[in-house]
């Protein structure tokens, strides 16, 4: 049986919310774990951009965290939250506003010294993102209630990334829905089951692992 192929590594959170669309669809795949900094050659032939994820398909390459989170779903949107239009309009644009906004400001407050910015500029801009969220959610456990949406699973990776850049002053901030809601899914089962670790991938032996 061939399976959709799918490049993936473990910490970046585009690939992880891929990863949580397949299981919330079970949607199995081959994984492929890679490491950025050697990224083989069969990943690239298929998709130049060189990023994660990417889902090699019978007839198609996805190579953007959204689609390949819309093809799982085409078959089990049932597995998630079904929004109401109002919903929908806020998960569209919060995660436009995570992919942009969020991200940049992210990437430079951790990596400030690669990209010469100052950090804690822009770990306040993460920070005003966070509140103006707080403010328009209010989780029973996840943001529209009882069952995991589209919007928790593409915006809690980055917010989890923010955490870990410094822990401390994370907790010390004002968003108690937002940490609640952070803590709630980091021992979900859904989380768990995305971050299982798997060996990397060898070309030489090409058989990935089975997923999820």
């Amino acid at each position: 049986m061939n399976l959709p192929i799918l490049y993936s590594f473990r910490r970046c959170p585009y690939a992880m919310r891929a990863r949580m669309a397949l299981i919330l669809a079970s949607k199995k795949c081959e994984l492929r774990e890679i490491v950025l900094k050697n990224k083989p050659d069969e990943m690239l032939q298929i998709s130049a951009k060189g990023t994660v994820p990417v889902l090699e398909l019978p007839n198609e390459v996805l190579d953007e965290s959204l689609d390949i989170i819309s093809w799982a779903m085409q078959t089990h949107p049932e597995s998630v939250h079904i929004c109401s239009t109002k919903e929908k309009l806020m998960s569209e644009s919060l995660i436009q506003l995570f992919d942009s906004k969020f991200k940049y400001h992210l990437d430079r407050y951790k990596y400030a010294s690669r990209y010469e910015a100052d950090s804690s500029k822009h770990q306040e801009e993460c920070k005003n993102i966070l509140e103006n969220l707080e403010l328009k959610i209010d989780p029973c456990p996840w943001i529209f209630g009882e069952k995991v949406s589209l919007l928790d699973i593409s915006i809690l990776p980055f917010i989890r990334q923010c955490k870990i850049a410094n822990p401390k002053w994370f907790f010390n901030q004002n968003f108690i829905k937002v940490i609640a809601l952070l803590d709630f899914f980091e021992v979900s089962d859904l989380f768990i089951g995305a971050m299982k670790k798997f060996d990397l991938w060898d070309p030489q032996n090409p058989n990935g692992s089975l997923f999820p």
